[in-house]
């Protein structure tokens, strides 16, 4: 499903949202799994015994779901932006092109891509929980799975966006797509100008994985200098 926004939403078009989902019945009570309640008790009671560092566990969990799982999906972007012929496949049939290049499995056997534009700024949620493509992005961040961003997506993209330092001209539009158990989405963000002497590697350093989703933008090499100092 697909939600497009200048100020407010122009149409919604696209698959069942619902049904794409092999949830159980009353989901929506709480956005915690009895999965991920028995993991939150776990921890508490290991933090409590003292045999792990929480600082330590955010550490780690950072590392896989800004540096090691991101990547995948960087390089798929970097090579979208260098070769045309796998841009216009990635686009066409985004699984089997990312399958290509080695990064497949579960949470990302149907994927779809979607390109950014000036005119169309893509963002992707999943209204009804947290599905999300590890095999390119690695684990989905905790704000993906919580219920204001669910909400807020849909009904207020660019406010979410601004929330994430994101500010686009009023005339570009913002597509939402809604992510199912069938469908997940890789957003292909817009190249830096700039960067036209960067091989794949370099560019891939670039790519973000707020970027992939579309809560973020990539900038040029000089651009992130400016904004760290």
């Amino acid at each position: 499903m697909s939600t497009d926004h200048k100020d407010s939403p122009d149409y919604i078009a696209g698959h069942d949202h619902a049904a794409g989902h092999d949830h159980a019945e009353g989901h929506g009570h709480s956005h915690l799994s009895d999965m991920d309640v028995r993991v939150r008790a776990l921890e508490t009671l290991l933090v409590e015994k003292g045999y792990v560092d929480p600082a330590a566990l955010d550490v780690i969990i950072e590392t896989y779901e800004m540096k090691i799982g991101p990547r995948n999906g960087a390089r798929v972007v970097a090579k979208a932006w260098s070769d045309p012929a796998f841009r216009d496949w990635l686009v066409e049939d985004a699984t089997a092109a990312i399958a290509s290049l080695g990064f497949t499995g579960r949470q990302g056997e149907h994927m779809v891509a979607v390109e950014n534009t000036p005119e169309v700024h893509n963002m992707v949620v999943c209204t009804l929980c947290s599905c999300y493509p590890w095999a390119v992005l690695g684990l989905p961040p905790t704000w993906y799975k919580s219920p204001p961003y669910r909400a807020r997506a849909v009904a207020d993209p660019r406010g979410v966006l601004a929330d994430f330092g994101v500010d686009l001209p009023q005339q570009t539009r913002i597509r939402v797509w809604d992510s199912t158990a069938e469908i997940r989405y890789l957003v292909i963000p817009m190249r830096p100008a700039g960067t036209d002497d960067l091989g794949e590697d370099e560019l891939a350093e670039l790519v973000t994985r707020d970027s992939m989703i579309g809560t973020g933008l990539v900038h040029a090499p000089h651009e992130r200098a400016e904004a760290e100092v």
